[in-house]
């Protein structure tokens, strides 16, 4: 009796975001764990998995199960392609952090809470609120773009010219000042879970 062929389902493929190796080898690398250490964690070949993080080849659901339980990360995280997005200055929304004298815009998405950065013009004179204030955050930067301007913390001042970036936990009282005619330009970044109100 004659044998008919075989057949085979049709298999979509996984769609992976093309820098997804590069991805588990940067995870790998976090881990401080070797491609032999991996492969001999999950059974697969060194070679495998050099054409997987080399973006040569794709790995099928059982292989990310088990390179992602190794790495200690959700295969579901590996896969999401992460979100890049550009905020133009001219229509980044305006934030009002308080003071007088400054025109704030947000130059992070709104969504993201892990870093915010907001582009300040501060004009001649403009000054922050009399009393000492903190920010929601775990780390705070200002970094001067153009003109001179002052960071008063609490036990002291730091006169501030183009190029100088002063960094200081949230927690930290303080509030500033333009000392001169002259307009200047700061980037605020704030690090660390911060609630900018739009």
């Amino acid at each position: 009796m004659r044998k008919g062929s075989v057949k085979s389902l049709p298999i979509e493929p996984m769609r992976t975001p093309t820098a997804l190796g590069r991805r588990l080898r940067a995870v790998r690398e976090q881990n401080r764990l070797t491609i032999d250490q991996v492969a001999s964690f999950t059974g697969l070949s060194k070679g495998f998995l050099s054409r997987v993080e080399r973006d040569l080849t794709s790995p099928s659901v059982a292989s990310l199960v088990a390179i992602c339980q190794v790495l200690g990360v959700p295969p579901g995280q590996m896969l999401e392609v992460p979100e890049t997005e550009m905020v133009v200055l001219e229509d980044a929304p305006a934030v009002s952090l308080g003071g007088d004298g400054i025109t704030e815009k947000l130059l992070t998405p709104p969504g993201q809470r892990n870093v915010q950065i907001i582009h300040a013009v501060v004009e001649g004179g403009g000054r922050g609120e009399e009393e000492l204030y903190t920010m929601d955050c775990i780390a705070e930067s200002l970094h001067i773009l153009e003109g001179e301007f002052v960071l008063v913390t609490s036990d002291a001042e730091f006169r501030m010219k183009q190029g100088d970036t002063v960094t200081l936990p949230g927690s930290e009282p303080h509030t500033w000042y333009n000392p001169t005619e002259d307009t200047a330009k700061v980037l605020w970044i704030l690090t660390g879970g911060t609630q900018t109100t739009t």
